[in-house]
């Protein structure tokens, strides 16, 4: 038996748009990986960028459950002696709509190469519009 893998010329992408409006902030991000990844498709090959380029509208309006909308912090350091700065997930939100999904994303995509390659394959709006209208991005249901 032979291992098939994908052929870069074969793939057939297409481009999606997902409503976050009142969804699971953790689902959205799931689901938005998986089609980064092209684990939908059967050609799926781990090394490779199989996977279709995701649109993801009205983020601000993604859901977080429980008390993770008080209690849920983001801490980043400066690489300096007592440089860790933490923020909370409603500062987070007031200052960029779009970061909290953002960085759900990120942390499930792979690290290195493929993992920033893959990210730039996802357009996140805070609000309903989106400018790629040209492409005709197919809805998609969470």
């Amino acid at each position: 038996m032979k291992t098939i893998f994908a052929k870069a010329r074969d793939l057939k992408r297409k481009w999606w748009v997902i409503d976050a409006e009142g969804q699971i902030l953790g689902r959205i991000a799931v689901k938005v990986v998986s089609l980064l990844r092209g684990k939908n498709k059967p050609v799926y090959t781990p090394h490779m960028e199989v996977g279709d380029w995701v649109i993801v509208v009205n983020a601000e309006k993604a859901v977080v459950t429980g008390s993770k909308r008080q209690n849920k912090l983001y801490y980043r350091h400066s690489g300096y002696p007592g440089g860790l700065k933490v923020e909370s997930y409603e500062k987070a939100i007031a200052r960029k709509p779009t970061f909290p999904l953002e960085h759900a994303i990120k942390g499930m995509l792979p690290k290195g190469r493929l993992g920033r390659k893959l990210f730039n394959n996802a357009k996140i709006y805070a609000g309903p519009d989106h400018p790629h209208a040209a492409q005709k991005p197919e809805k998609i249901e969470i």
